[in-house]
C-alpha cells in the first residue's frame, strides 16, 4: 500500500507540472539538441518537479562519467539528502535514453530490500509513462499501468527495467538474450546489517558474485551510491575494487562551504546543532565515528561546584582556531578549576562556530559570572602563543575599550605541544576515574553540550572538530603546571599593556 501511495503521489506531481516548451518545431529541435548535450539543462527543463535547484558540479560530473563509460565501475559516496537516488536511479538513466545512443538495454535497480528497489522502479516508470514533455521531445514512453509492482517493466523497443532486493537471487536475469548492462546499487547498506561483519561480507560477496555475474562477461555499468554511515559496510568493501571510479561528496567542502546550493550555511549549522557531531558526521560527512571510542558516555559526570575561593587555581584557556580569512571557524574557551584533592571542575564551557568578537565576549561573560559567584580570584587567561596575533589582540583591545577600559590579560601558552589527538587522549584516565567533572548548573548550556559531543566523538583519524577537548586538555595541563600558585588578582581597571 505504501508503494502504491508513493506511485500515485509521483504521478500526481508529474501531471500537475506545467511544461512550457513552446510549439515551434525549430525551438523543439534546439531544445532537444541542447538537452542531449547539457545535463543540467535537461534536468531543469523536463524534471523541475523533482529538481528543486540547479545540479551541483558533482551531479554533472557523475552524469558525464556514467554516460561516457559503458564499462563503468563507480562508487558515488555522497552525503544524505544530495539527490543520489534521484540522479543515479532516475535522471541519469533517462538522460542516457534521451541521447539515443543505446548505451544500455537492461537496467537493474538494487536496494536493501525488494520494496525499496520497487520504489526506485516506480519512479522511473512514472516519469516514462506520464512526463509528457519528455515523451513529446524524445518519443520514449512506457505503459501507464503498474507493471513495476511485479518488479519489472519494458519499453516498446525492448529496453527492460528490473528491481531486486539485497540477497534476492538474480540468476536468470535476461530477456530475449539481453543481459543486464546497467546495474545501480542504491543504499544497499542498513544500520542493523553494519553491526554484523559476517553478514556484510556475505552481502558484498553476493554483489560481486551472483549480481555481477548477470552481466555478460562483465560488460556494462556497475554503480553503487550511498553514504558511509558505518565502518563495516558493503560500500566500504566496494570502495576497495581496483581502479574503481570513486567520488566522495560531503555536505560541506574543505572550506566549510555547502557542496550543493540547495543547502545554505544556516541550514547546515542548524542540522549540525540539532543532530550533534557524531550523527552529523555519519550522515553528512561520510565519517562514521564510533561514540565512546576514547571517552565513554558514562564518564560524563556532573557535580555541584565549590565556592570559587576554595579552588587551588582557576584557568580559562582559549583555542581560537583563528585564521584571518575565516570568520566562522570553531572556537572554544574552557574555564576550569582544580580542587585541593586534584579534581578538575569544568565551571564554564564555551564552544561553537562564531566570530572572533563573540569569542572575545566569552571572556567578559566569565568575568561577570565570577563576580556573581563572589569570586575573589580572577582566573588566569591563556591562549596558544601561535594564535596571539595583532588582529586578534586588536579585537580584545577594542572590546576592552568599549567596556570602559577593562582589558583581559591574555598570557601566551608557549608549550611545544604534541599532536592534538595524543594530548586529548591523555585525559582518558582522568575521565574514567571521575577526576573531570562538569558544573551541574551548566548541564543545558550549548558550550558544554558541544564539549561532551566532541569528547564522545574523539577517535584517532577522525576529521571532526575537536577544539573544545583541545582547550580542556590545555586548561588541565596549565593547572598542573601552574600548581598551587595562589596570587590574587584584582578586577579594577588597568591600562592596556597589549597582552
Amino acid at each position: 500500500m505504501e508503494l502504491l501511495k508513493r506511485w500515485d503521489e509521483r504521478v500526481s506531481l508529474i501531471t500537475r507540472t506545467t511544461f512550457d516548451l513552446g510549439e515551434c518545431e525549430e525551438t523543439k529541435e534546439e531544445r532537444v539538441r541542447r538537452a542531449k548535450e547539457d545535463y543540467n539543462y535537461f534536468v531543469r527543463t523536463y524534471f523541475s518537479h523533482i529538481a528543486p535547484c540547479d545540479s551541483a558540479k558533482f551531479h554533472l560530473d557523475a552524469a558525464k562519467y556514467i554516460a561516457g563509460h559503458p564499462r563503468a565501475r563507480a562508487l558515488f559516496e555522497w552525503a544524505r539528502g544530495h539527490a543520489k537516488s534521484t540522479h543515479m536511479g532516475c535522471l541519469i538513466p533517462l538522460w542516457i535514453l534521451a541521447r539515443g545512443e543505446n548505451l544500455f538495454r537492461f537496467i537493474v535497480l538494487v536496494s536493501s530490500s525488494n520494496d525499496n528497489a520497487k520504489g526506485l522502479l516506480a519512479d522511473l516508470q512514472a516519469e516514462l509513462a506520464n512526463n509528457e514533455a519528455y515523451i513529446q521531445d524524445f518519443g520514449i514512453k512506457a505503459d501507464k499501468g503498474t507493471e513495476w509492482t511485479s518488479g519489472k517493466f519494458s519499453l516498446a523497443d525492448g529496453t527492460t527495467f528490473v528491481a531486486i532486493g539485497r540477497g534476492q537471487s538474480p540468476r536468470g536475469l535476461k530477456k530475449n538474450g539481453q543481459r543486464p548492462d546497467y546495474i545501480l546499487i542504491d543504499d544497499i547498506d542498513e544500520d542493523q546489517l553494519s553491526n554484523n561483519e559476517s553478514r556484510v561480507r556475505k552481502a558484498y560477496n553476493w554483489v560481486m558474485g551472483p549480481l555481477y555475474g548477470t552481466m555478460a562477461g562483465g560488460r556494462g555499468r556497475l554503480i553503487m551510491v550511498g553514504n558511509r554511515f558505518a565502518k563495516n559496510m558493503i560500500l566500504a568493501h566496494f570502495a576497495n575494487i581496483k581502479d574503481i571510479y570513486h567520488t566522495r561528496v560531503n555536505i560541506i567542502d574543505s572550506k566549510g562551504n555547502p557542496s550543493w546550493g540547495y543547502y545554505s550555511r544556516e541550514d547546515i549549522q542548524a542540522m549540525r546543532d540539532e543532530q550533534g557531531e557524531i550523527s552529523f558526521a555519519r550522515e553528512y560527512l561520510n565519517n562514521p565515528i564510533e561514540e565512546g571510542a576514547v571517552f565513554k558516555p558514562e564518564w560524563m559526570r556532573y557535580t555541584k561546584i565549590l565556592p570559587l575561593k576554595e579552588y587551588v587555581k582557576i584557568i580559562a584557556y582559549t583555542d581560537p582556531s583563528f585564521k584571518s580569512t575565516k570568520a566562522n571557524d570553531y572556537k572554544a574557551t574552557m574555564l576550569v578549576g582544580k580542587t585541593k584533592e586534584g579534581y578538575y571542575h569544568v565551571l564554564k564551557a564555551y564552544a561553537g562556530q562564531c566570530s572572533v568578537a563573540e569569542m572575545v565576549a566569552w571572556h567578559y561573560d566569565i568575568e561577570a559570572w565570577i563576580a556573581r559567584k563572589k569570586g575573589r580570584k580572577p582566573p588566569r587567561y591563556y591562549m596558544e602563543a601561535n594564535f596571539i596575533q595583532d588582529l586578534l589582540l586588536k579585537e580584545f583591545k577594542d572590546e576592552g575599550i568599549a567596556r570602559g577600559g577593562r582589558q583581559i590579560p591574555i598570557t601566551p601558552d608557549k608549550r611545544k605541544k604534541p599532536d592534538k589527538y595524543s594530548r586529548i587522549e591523555t585525559m582518558q584516565p582522568l575521565f574514567e576515574r571521575g577526576f573531570v567533572l562538569f558544573n551541574e548548573e551548566e548541564r543545558d548550556s550549548e558550550g558544554l553540550k558541544i564539549l561532551i559531543d566532541q569528547l564522545l566523538a574523539t577517535e584517532k583519524g577522525s576529521r571532526l572538530h575537536d577544539d573544545a577537548p583541545d582547550a580542556l586538555e590545555s586548561a588541565i595541563w596549565m593547572l598542573n603546571k601552574v600548581g598551587s600558585d595562589q596570587r590574587n588578582y584584582t578586577t579594577s581597571k588597568r591600562p592596556d599593556r597589549h597582552y
